[in-house]
């Protein structure tokens, strides 16, 4: 399985311009902790940072900045951790780790935005593959008693 497989193709974006607040109210309507911020707000979408909940919390709200005084360009993180469609789990989990962050966005050879892919996203699919595993290994002993009877 690869990265484009697993993403969330649904994606909740902002841009530079946007205010903090109105950010903000996006993340809340829309049940998310994060937004992409892309490039212009038209198709194709190229992502050129990302905004956390805790991007406003630690940068505006305990530093006491009024919201509608900051926009999501303010305080987006600009270093962004892209991922390819085609990379591999095993890989994006590994970049992951090593930037220390929980969401990517996924990107089209294009440099399109395509999805994001969470952390939670990666350890559902692993908790179901070691729940297979387990299964297997019961249906082994199953089998086995079976087989003795």
């Amino acid at each position: 399985m690869n990265a484009g497989e697993l993403c969330s193709r649904e994606v909740i974006t902002a841009t530079r311009e946007m205010s903090i607040r109105e950010a903000a109210q996006l993340m809340r309507d829309r049940h998310v902790g994060s937004l992409v911020v892309v490039e212009g707000s038209g198709d194709p979408q190229k992502p050129v940072g990302i905004l956390t909940d805790r991007d406003i919390v630690i940068e505006v709200i305990a530093e006491n900045v009024g919201v509608d005084e900051v926009a999501v360009g303010d305080v987006m993180t600009y270093a962004l951790l892209k991922v390819n469609v085609q990379d591999s789990i095993l890989d994006t989990a590994q970049r992951m780790r090593a930037r220390g962050v929980r969401r990517v966005p996924v990107i089209e050879a294009t440099g399109e935005l395509a999805g994001i892919l969470a952390l939670d996203d990666i350890l559902e699919l692993l908790s179901e593959e070691l729940s297979l595993l387990t299964r297997a290994t019961a249906r082994e002993a199953e089998q086995e008693k079976k087989k003795r009877a």
